[in-house]
């Protein structure tokens, strides 16, 4: 990975530059990253304490942070925790065509934390015999994002849910 580090109105030492550049490497622990990428991290004065910047485009999207702190080491560290925290959110969030930038690092350190996809809670539902309109209806009132039903016309397990754009989707299941 290559780096360029900025300071505007401050002067950056080689141990800045050597935190920077250690901190940083903690990507290869989560995703594949080869000699192209560049990590570009500006360091400003901002009012009475130091504002640092970090964006890094990888093969998985953007990952940028900034954060404002009275001391630069703690501002450096907390850039990181955030970007940690973007690519664990973003990990979910991988279509199947990227899941394969990820790195095997990222999944043996999932089984070294003790991370097992297990069911953490088990609920029982009971279809309902309805229409879709009034399940519809039943999961707003119920301010859910989705609602199992019984549908009454085609007398099969249905399920109805909100989409992201606002409109509501059905997934009809064939027994």
């Amino acid at each position: 990975m290559k780096f360029i580090i900025y300071g505007e109105n401050v002067t950056i030492t080689e141990e800045m530059r050597g935190r920077i550049e250690e901190k940083l490497s903690f990507l290869n622990k989560y995703l594949t990253v080869d000699e192209n990428t560049t990590a570009r991290v500006t360091v400003k004065i901002y009012g009475d304490s130091l504002k640092v910047e970090v964006t890094i485009p990888t093969k998985v999207g953007l990952l940028r942070s900034e954060v404002i702190h009275d001391d630069f080491y703690t501002a450096v560290d907390l850039a990181i925790d955030k970007l940690e925290d973007q690519i664990r959110k973003q990990k979910g969030r991988l279509s199947r065509r990227h899941k394969d930038s990820l790195a095997e690092a990222f999944i043996a350190a999932d089984a070294e934390e003790g991370h097992d996809d297990v069911a953490v809670r088990t609920k029982t539902v009971y279809a309902e015999e309805m229409v879709l309109d009034e399940a519809i209806m039943k999961m707003e009132m119920l301010s859910h994002s989705f609602f199992i039903y019984r549908d009454a016309d085609e007398d099969k397990i249905a399920v109805v849910y909100r989409r992201n754009d606002g409109q509501y989707g059905l997934i009809e299941i064939n027994e």
